[in-house]
């Protein structure tokens, strides 16, 4: 089957009709259910939300509101429609801490659509190598291959040596995980004069994935396709064959607002993607994202008929995804203000060989013996990322207000 369903190809009106109609029913839900959503559209009356235009006047939830709302209420900050119990199967926290719910459904997620896109199917065996604790990834990717009928094999971070021994035993059809890693392994078998050669297709995210790395990937025989989801919305959009562009899921209703504002953009233009999800468990209205993207005209050339966007243009806000994981201003500041000697200080990201980089650079008068194995610890915990410490002397760094600078360089 070409397609995951007959939705994929449906005339364009007809699924903008469809989004427009459950919009009323997901607000009032979101108002019923969710204390915060309660609180933020108290006057709206959800049966006028019918059109964009109606939609473009409700508030915009940024991460970094859901951040704060959420030291405030834990878990979820009020947004959530579930708690405890058979409804909620798990919960993970991501980097801030900022917690997500996940519900009983099968394929939560919907990332089950991206992999068929893909070319995954049932009888393959994957090979996860996304994480399995505290953030959602490895279950996202595992929920959405086990709805195709693909078996998965839990392989996690790290421990590079048992996972290749592994690959080599099972000899997986599929890779799934961030596309640096794959290098990895492959360039491993390949100094031990082995060869991966039972991976045929690969499903890579959480890290840029750039022209010089698809071309390698295809060069050992694997094709590899990427999305754009998160762990707040789940799939937001996703490669297809034609990869021009990335189509959007069909079940979110996306908006291109300009930074810092709610106000929709003129097609084209790039601006922050703001995602409205028909997620009951976890209903959220205009969540901005955070990251920025445009639409492309047209229909893609594989036959899917919904809305393209250009993928990930980069942030809205200082806020960066390194290795998978987001990494906030404020946890930056958090590491500053354990350590009272420091002065100013700016998180630069870069990825030499294609792999990310983290070094704080901190303005000191004289740094201490052990300081710096200190901050590596703080950076850990706090980021649960390994990160590199750099001293610079007292007003060294400029004073822009930066607090994070991703110099990030693609091929």
């Amino acid at each position: 089957m070409k397609y995951y369903d007959a939705r994929e190809t449906r005339d364009p009106a007809a699924r903008e009709q469809e989004l427009l109609a459950r919009l009323p029913a997901q607000i009032a839900h979101a108002k019923a259910r969710a204390p915060a959503f309660a609180a933020l559209l108290q006057d709206v009356d959800p049966a006028a939300i019918t059109t964009r235009e109606a939609l473009a006047s409700l508030p915009v939830i940024r991460k970094s509101e859901l951040l704060e709302r959420q030291k405030l209420a834990r878990p979820f900050g009020g947004f959530a429609a579930t708690g405890w119990g058979p409804g909620c199967a798990r919960v993970f926290a991501s980097p801030g801490p900022i917690y997500e719910p996940e519900g009983a459904r099968k394929d939560y997620w919907r990332l089950a659509r991206a992999f068929h896109a893909a070319g995954f199917r049932a009888g393959d065996l994957v090979h996860n190598t996304f994480s399995y604790h505290f953030t959602p990834a490895g279950s996202m990717m595992e929920t959405a291959a086990q709805a195709l009928g693909c078996t998965v094999f839990p392989a996690g971070v790290g421990q590079t040596e048992q996972q290749l021994a592994a690959m080599l035993d099972l000899r997986p059809d599929a890779y799934a995980g961030t596309p640096s890693f794959l290098r990895i392994l492959l360039d491993k078998a390949a100094e031990a004069g082995l060869r991966l050669d039972s991976l045929k297709k690969a499903f890579v995210s959480g890290e840029a994935f750039p022209p010089s790395q698809r071309q390698a990937l295809a060069a050992a025989g694997i094709q590899a396709y990427q999305a754009y989801a998160t762990a707040d919305i789940g799939l937001i959009a996703f490669e297809t064959p034609a990869l021009e562009g990335m189509v959007l899921d069909e079940d979110v209703l996306l908006e291109i607002v300009r930074p810092g504002t709610g106000d929709p953009v003129a097609p084209g233009e790039v601006g922050e993607v703001v995602v409205t999800s028909f997620n009951p468990d976890y209903p959220l209205i205009r969540f901005g994202t955070g990251d920025l993207s445009a639409v492309l005209p047209g229909v893609s050339p594989c036959g899917r008929t919904n809305t393209r966007i250009r993928g990930w243009l980069g942030r809205a806000d200082q806020t960066t995804k390194v290795r998978g994981m987001f990494v906030h201003p404020g946890q930056v500041a958090a590491v500053l203000k354990r350590h009272p000697e420091l002065g100013r200080g700016r998180l630069v990201v870069d990825n030499p060989d294609h792999n990310d980089r983290m070094t704080l650079h901190c303005e000191v008068v004289s740094p201490p013996a052990g300081l710096a194995e200190a901050l590596a610890g703080s950076i850990r915990e706090l980021t649960k990322l390994r990160g590199e410490v750099s001293f610079c002397a007292p007003g060294s760094l400029a004073n822009d207000g930066k607090v994070i600078d991703d110099i990030r360089r693609y091929e």
